[in-house]
């Protein structure tokens, strides 16, 4: 069931008025580069809530969590559903002191609380991080998904596509920055989950033979119930390429272990996603905006989980097995091997019916067009106020800060653009992403964690950690990739890894820090008070509801 007429002009029309509502609310420019990097400390709580969202949920959600659905099941969701819990600790306990201390950027937290230093290599990294990971990643699984749903799945427009979504990204985001791209946002988020919500309904419809939702989801229990499960045990589930999904979520460890250093680095740490948090128009809107995404998150996994549940069953034997004899054939990697990220763009491509296709195309191109200018304006935003400014020219003026940053996400997503195309049969993405980017993260974490609740961590400590972090991290990575018979490694799913990382990192800069200053405060040290973590009325009913409901989910699903 190919494109029609009617789904290009929608998909056309949905171009059009997104680059019209940025350049409409850029249409004064940007005279300083608060307003080009902060928005001008300008947004509302919605808007924040809003641009949380679109900046988090990508192709890697929209395409690589559906494959993980397609693979694992339900108890994938945990990434969701504890990112919500997570979002209430970032907004108490992190953005009081973010705040505070009126940031642009994470880098220059480093510089505060530690020094230039640490706040250089920290920079670095995420620039790197964010080109070569995280970029191009999306712009590969976002344009794979075009391809299998506009063209024939063949990769013919693959390039085509990058380019395509590339030249979408920059023509509004460069030019606007972050209100350019937050304001949009707010659009972009209402028609990702419209679509999501269309394509769940539509793929249940199919799977029963008397249709409807209720039935879909009753069928879909029945004949996988081993896919509804929330907390795995070895063997539990064996994904279709033959991995146990317990080494991706590993039983109870993911409420209580590693999940949580994954989820406290994306969320509290992560310039693109904190950074619309920082232009908000006061703390208290900042934390409303993030209780409002904490709300949002406990819905994505209906929108992202549950499709790829369903395409799992609608190409599986009786027996709930897929293979290359059962799979529709865009499944079938050129080995023989079962690509899992072709399920959200084999049921848009199978089901949506004309009209509604374009609809559903435009959503998954706002979830990646979003998470790409988020992207490029954090890029932009580090490279030039922490790398640029103090070291490049220290007078620049506001008017060069700008040019700058237009300049350096230009220049990002052209390396981005390059690399993409070399992106191919990753088979789970979101769970690729995730476990390299575990490799990094923990030591990051504990630097951040210490840095901003313990006093006595000393800038030496916090150098060693970071640096330390990573051959911990390749340690417990020897063992999966063929050492798992030798008495001197541990073979532990990424995970658990990904934990013992961050406590081992946090124990050597313990060391450190007491053997420095013998015990002392450090003259940087952030001085905390209970006054600090005051969070209002809305807050505080907020994070008592969605507690609630992740109790009964957890309870009816474990």
């Amino acid at each position: 069931m190919k494109f029609a007429t009617i789904d290009y002009l929608i998909f056309i029309a949905y171009g059009l008025t997104i680059i019209g509502i940025a350049f409409w609310v850029t249409r004064k420019g940007e005279k300083t580069s608060e307003d080009y990097f902060l928005a001008g400390k300008s947004l509302p709580w919605w808007a924040i809530g809003a641009s949380l969202i679109a900046a988090n949920i990508s192709a890697e959600q929209f395409i690589g969590m559906s494959g993980s659905g397609f693979a694992i099941g339900l108890a994938i969701a945990s990434y969701e559903w504890m990112a919500a819990l997570t979002l209430l600790i970032v907004g108490k306990f992190f953005l009081p002191i973010f705040i505070e201390k009126q940031l642009y950027t994470i880098p220059e937290f480093v510089e505060k609380r530690y020094s230039e230093q640490l706040k250089t290599i920290l920079a670095v990294f995420w620039i790197g991080l964010y080109i070569f990971v995280n970029l191009t990643s999306v712009l590969y699984l976002g344009a794979t998904a075009l391809d299998t749903i506009i063209g024939v799945g063949d990769g013919s427009i693959l390039l085509t596509c990058i380019i395509g979504l590339a030249l979408f990204a920059a023509v509004y985001s460069l030019w606007g920055g972050l209100a350019a791209v937050a304001w949009t946002d707010v659009i972009q988020v209402v028609l990702l989950i419209a679509g999501g919500l269309i394509t769940t309904y539509i793929a249940l419809t199919h799977v029963s033979p008397d249709g409807g939702v209720i039935a879909g989801m009753k069928a879909i229990y029945e004949q996988v119930p081993e896919k509804f499960s929330m907390i795995l045990e070895k063997g539990e589930i064996i994904t279709p390429d033959g991995r146990d999904a317990w080494l991706d979520l590993p039983g109870l460890t993911v409420l209580i272990g590693g999940l949580w250093v994954a989820n406290l680095y994306y969320w509290g740490f992560n310039q693109y996603i904190i950074q619309r948090t920082l232009a908000a128009k006061s703390l208290k809107e900042s934390q409303r905006g993030i209780a409002f995404a904490a709300f949002l998150k406990l819905l994505i996994p209906l929108i992202v989980v549950i499709p790829g549940i369903v395409a799992f069953v609608l190409n599986s034997s009786p027996e709930g097995v897929v293979d290359a004899t059962t799979a529709d054939p865009s499944f079938i990697g050129p080995s023989g091997n079962i690509i899992n990220d072709n399920a959200a763009p084999w049921l848009i491509s199978s089901f949506i019916p004309s009209g509604l296709k374009g609809l559903v195309l435009a959503a998954l191109s706002a979830a990646i067009v979003s998470s790409l200018a988020s992207m490029l304006n954090s890029t932009a935003t580090i490279f030039t106020m922490d790398i640029y400014r103090p070291y490049v020219n220290k007078q620049a003026s506001e008017k060069q800060l700008v040019t700058v940053g237009r300049t350096s996400a230009g220049v990002a997503l052209l390396i981005a653009v390059l690399i993409a195309p070399q992106l191919k049969n990753l088979g789970q993405v979101f769970q690729y992403i995730q476990e390299y980017t575990g490799i990094v993260s923990p030591g990051i974490l504990a630097v951040f964690m210490l840095g901003l609740f313990w006093r006595k961590t000393t800038n030496k400590a916090a150098i060693w950690g970071a640096l330390l972090s990573i051959p911990i991290a390749l340690y417990f990575k020897v063992a999966p990739n063929g050492w798992s018979d030798s008495p001197f490694f541990l073979n532990l799913p990424f995970l658990n890894q990904m934990l013992w990382t961050c406590l081992g990192t946090m124990a050597i800069m313990v060391a450190i820090s007491y053997w420095e200053n013998k015990g002392a405060p450090h003259e940087k040290g952030i001085k905390l008070s209970k006054e600090l973590f005051r969070t209002g009325r809305a807050f505080n009913i907020s994070t008592a509801i969605i507690c609630v409901i992740l109790a009964i989910l957890y309870f009816i699903f474990w």
